[in-house]
């Protein structure tokens, strides 16, 4: 009986003496993954918080390199290749680090990724690319240090950094275009089906590209859909020919599409086609 009670007695020191308290880490994760034209973005960093303290050219200092953010380093990874100030950078993982100053920021995709802070010095062979950008001031002050993607469109978008009342955004490029084009080359050369045609168009609407043959895809997708052809790639063909100049086309097309709308009960698409109708009739 001594021995039970000694062994439950050693039992309970030991869980006592094991156990941890748990809290809140001071500068908490945070990642962001967002797609990009055809490219998956993922950012991972800590966010220390201002917590009264003057932040740029006081607890970071100017001319300095900076960790940007807390912690292990804030990285950047991309599963395509991407385009930084002109230079491309292949696909992977890079520290962002960044040189806060007054009246410019540097920033740095750097291919070594476990560092814990920053390196006293950048080893240029490391450097993957940079850019210089002035910062912006902001009226609302951040408290907690935020990097996130925005102005995001199918070629690129802004990597966007922010605290206390400085924002810097670093645009990058994806390459959307150069992937989509290659593919309508190849799947056009082949045996492409309506869809094909359709999303060929579309994609050249929507890119700014040439627009005599956007029609000649669009309305080969709505020849080949026969006597059903389906609402919204009426609107479609409606929205490329007015983009075309043609607005005899476009008012057809808008009408049935209209028409198709209301028997499949789609309200959105009834809506748009009699905003656009109103706009072209007049």
């Amino acid at each position: 009986m001594k021995k039970l009670l000694l062994l439950f007695c050693v039992a309970l020191l030991t869980g006592q003496l094991s156990a941890q308290i748990t809290s809140p880490q001071p500068s908490p994760a945070s990642t962001v993954e967002q797609v990009v034209g055809l490219s998956n973005i993922k950012l991972t960093y800590s966010r220390p918080a201002m917590r009264g303290r003057n932040v740029f050219g006081g607890l970071v200092p100017f001319g300095e390199v900076w960790r940007t953010g807390a912690n292990a380093n804030s990285t950047f990874t991309s599963d395509t290749s991407f385009t930084l100030d002109g230079k491309e950078v292949p696909a992977g993982t890079y520290s962002i680090f960044t040189k806060p100053g007054s009246a410019s920021w540097e920033v740095y995709f750097y291919m070594k990724t476990d560092n814990w802070g920053a390196p006293k010095t950048l080893d240029q062979a490391l450097v993957a690319a940079s850019m210089t950008l002035k910062p912006t001031a902001m009226q609302d002050p951040v408290e907690s240090f935020y990097m996130g993607l925005e102005n995001i469109t199918n070629d690129g978008a802004h990597l966007v950094i922010e605290w206390e009342n400085t924002r810097v955004a670093v645009p990058f490029d994806v390459p959307t275009d150069a992937v989509v084009m290659a593919s309508i080359d190849k799947v056009l050369s082949a045996t492409p089906t309506l869809n094909d045609y359709y999303s060929a168009a579309v994609y050249y609407l929507n890119a700014g590209k040439d627009l005599n043959q956007a029609t000649a895809w669009v309305d080969k997708a709505i020849e080949m859909s026969g006597d059903d052809p389906k609402f919204y790639m009426l609107r479609q063909q409606a929205l490329i020919h007015m983009a075309n100049g043609d607005k005899k086309g476009a008012i057809k097309a808008a009408k049935l599409s209209l028409e198709k709308s209301k028997e499949a009960g789609n309200m959105d698409y009834v809506r748009m086609n009699e905003a656009s109708l109103k706009e072209w009739q007049n």
